[in-house]
């Protein structure tokens, strides 16, 4: 993996990812590589390597150990639990903007703090090659809405546009994984019968001072997608 150093997103927010890859597909296990090597590897500045570095240790998926270096957390499995997930992991895949602009919020989070009546609505497809894998529904207050469509809504990983170009501090989430039929207009993207189930991921993610920084909605076909999760117990 390289850095883009043509790519409007951040070094720090690029290297983060790159790294958190790496971690959650198991090539680093124990230790990460120091700053001077990750400078070197990537041929970026100390202070890009530990803006990238301190944003993974506040999200517990990296620790500082005082004298010995930068560890992967081994957490209690209580305290953490990393799910793989799709937006993270497809990166390469192609995105087709399908919708957006002002919708009224969802019930189910109606109340959620830092919603209005109204909130922002991203649609996008998933595509591997020419065949659609997913759809993702992103809903943001209208003030983040308005800020990300500054953005390219048709290439943009919109959590690195969040977190690096934005600011958002990514506190802790709440998600659920269930079944259900897709709506007609839906199963049509997806290139499926509407009595075919697909996977549905439903997700909010809260920023550290307890605000709803998104809900999300995503609809996988079931034929073409699972989820992975790995956890990690320390041993006292």
């Amino acid at each position: 993996m390289e850095l883009d150093f043509e790519n409007p997103i951040p070094l720090h927010a690029q290297l983060k990812t790159i790294l958190e890859d790496q971690i959650l597909e198991g090539y680093y296990k124990d230790k990460i590589p120091s700053e001077r090597e990750l400078m070197d590897m990537y041929s970026v500045s100390r202070s890009t390597v530990r803006e990238a570095v301190s944003i993974l240790v506040r999200g517990g998926i990296l620790e500082k150990r005082h004298g010995k270096g930068t560890f992967v957390s081994l957490k209690p499995v209580q305290e953490w639990l990393q799910m793989i997930n799709f937006t993270e992991t497809t990166k390469s895949m192609k995105i087709k903007l399908l919708d957006h602009g002002r919708v009224l919020t969802p019930e189910n989070i109606a109340e959620a703090n830092g919603f209005e009546d109204e909130s922002y609505h991203i649609k996008r497809l998933r595509l591997q090659g020419d065949v659609p894998i997913a759809i993702e529904k992103h809903y943001y207050s209208l003030e983040l809405g308005k800020e990300l469509t500054k953005f390219n809504l048709s290439k943009t990983v919109l959590y690195d546009a969040l977190e690096g170009n934005l600011n958002i501090n990514f506190n802790e989430a709440e998600q659920i994984i269930t079944c259900g039929f897709p709506s007609k207009e839906d199963a049509e993207h997806l290139g499926l019968n509407e009595t075919m189930c697909v996977l549905i991921t439903e997700r909010m993610i809260f920023d550290s001072k307890g605000n709803l920084v998104e809900y999300y909605k995503g609809l996988f076909r079931s034929d073409m997608h699972s989820f992975a999760m790995k956890l990690n117990r320390k041993n006292n």
